[in-house]
């Protein structure tokens, strides 16, 4: 049976974020249907109050894929522009397959992942879906229907898995490349008539400047916190103040609690801080990469304590901005003048280190320079509708994605209209699909010969999808 694997080469589905979690989106509510499969897949009682228990449609030795988890996969292909098929669902289940069987070779093969880095990149997600929601504490454990700290188990362990397939892939696709007549082959074998359609696109780039915060600001916070630590002091609860005064997007869900940590995970200001004080102590205000805090440790095992903390990040003052103002308006008056190119300015001069290593230019997950209008910041977009292709903008404030207050100019490169693909003009999008394909060739040649390692079993319901077929 021929393959069913889908390129989709217009969006580039990551392959790896297959296994992306549920609680990243708001779980929609449903109503007890009238009739369907029961847990066991034959039909329900028709029951009023029956309802559709998740099921679980493939097991590869203690792992399982739930018809959720496929359903999930493949309604978020379809929204982001993905076409409805079959043949694209049994993509989507052989790949879920795989990453399972990864997992259970993982477990065999003895590959792990440090459980301070699965707890970093939880506390990651868990603070992105807080922030994201904009909701209280009572409301997200009411939408979910359990307690944060039961979300962020479940969660952690889906961040685990990811992991450990993520690195799987990278040792089984390491130094793999294409090269120009690869890429042009898999152009060619495209069906003209089948050729994507590719969005208008822009290139854009900036040179950026955090305003500094002055000592006076730097004493105004300290002041704050010195403030807050005489109230806890005083008797008043650390977590209130917390949620009312901290910085830190986590502490809606954790009132500044942030939990065991070994050596290592936290930033080494925030550690070293941890090791100075004793259980219950509460810290004078110090300084992080992230701000201004205060600690109390709440207790200390070897080398792993728990704490918790208050963090406020110093203002910058309508002074420290006009001073950014100032610098970036020098900047712009070199470039216009050609005293020095944009790029090598944005290179000696932003504070923005994703985009200054790229000589200010922003990037697309393949690494190219032309962003279409939904991967670029709707902010920069509004912007360049009132630019001209060449022109560099006067300094316009903001704030960073870390919250820092920041002044920056934007270079309007050049913009290209929606178009039919070509290597012309897409080349770089064409050359991450021919990685791409390679790579999922690589896997599914791993897949053939490692699943006789383990025990496989797949619903009978998708016998079509062929996953088992020694010819696929």
């Amino acid at each position: 049976m021929k393959s069913v694997r889908i390129i989709k080469f217009a969006g580039l589905v990551v392959m790896a974020c297959l296994a992306m979690s549920a609680y990243a989106q708001e779980p929609a509510t449903s109503e007890p249907p009238t009739g369907g499969e029961s847990p066991t897949g034959g039909e329900s009682t028709g029951e009023s109050n029956s309802f559709v228990v998740d099921k679980i449609i493939a097991k590869v030795d203690n792992y399982i894929v739930t018809k959720s988890e496929l359903e999930q996969a493949y309604q978020d292909y379809v929204t982001n522009g993905g076409s409805p098929s079959a043949q694209a669902k049994c993509s989507y289940l052989a790949m879920l397959v795989r990453n399972k069987l990864m997992l259970a070779k993982a477990e065999i093969d003895s590959v792990v992942v440090l459980d301070g880095e699965v707890d970093l990149n939880t506390q990651n997600r868990m603070d992105m879906i807080v922030s994201q929601s904009g909701r209280s504490v009572n409301d997200l454990e009411e939408l979910y229907g359990k307690t944060l700290e039961q979300v962020k188990l479940e969660l952690r362990e889906q961040v685990r898995e990811q992991m450990i397939v993520s690195k799987m892939e990278e040792e089984m696709t390491k130094g793999v490349a294409v090269t120009p007549s690869e890429v042009k082959r898999f152009f060619s074998k495209i069906p003209k008539d089948s050729l994507p359609y590719i969005s208008a696109s822009v290139e854009v780039a900036q040179i950026v400047r955090i305003a500094k915060v002055s000592e006076a600001q730097k004493s105004i916070t300290r002041g704050e916190l010195m403030d807050l630590r005489k109230r806890i002091l005083a008797g008043e609860d650390f977590a209130e103040l917390a949620r009312k005064n901290s910085d830190d997007p986590s502490v809606i869900q954790n009132g500044g609690e942030m939990g065991w940590s070994g050596r290592g995970r936290m930033v080494p200001e925030y550690e070293a801080m941890a090791f100075k004080l004793k259980p219950n102590e509460i810290s004078m205000p110090f300084s992080s990469p992230f701000g201004m805090h205060i600690m109390q440790l709440i207790e200390r095992r070897g080398s792993e304590y728990n704490s918790r903390h208050i963090l406020i990040s110093p203002k910058p003052s309508k002074k420290d901005l006009q001073d950014a103002t100032r610098y970036l308006d020098s900047i712009r008056t070199l470039v216009v003048n050609d005293s020095i190119k944009f790029q090598k300015a944005a290179k000696e001069f932003s504070d923005d280190v994703p985009t200054k290593g790229n000589g200010g230019f922003f990037s697309d997950r393949d690494g190219g320079t032309r962003l279409t209008v939904d991967e670029l910041d709707p902010i920069i977009f509004f912007k360049l509708d009132s630019m001209t292709v060449g022109e560099i903008s006067q300094p316009i404030a903001y704030r960073t994605d870390d919250g820092k207050d920041a002044v920056r100019i934007l270079f309007y490169k050049g913009r290209v209209a929606p178009h039919e693909a070509s290597l012309e003009q897409d080349w770089t999008k064409i050359q991450a699909a021919t990685l791409a394909e390679k790579k999922d060739k690589i896997l599914q040649k791993w897949f053939q010969k490692a699943r006789t390692d383990v025990f496989i079993n797949i619903d009978p319901t998708y016998d079509n999808c062929g996953l088992l077929d020694e010819r696929r």
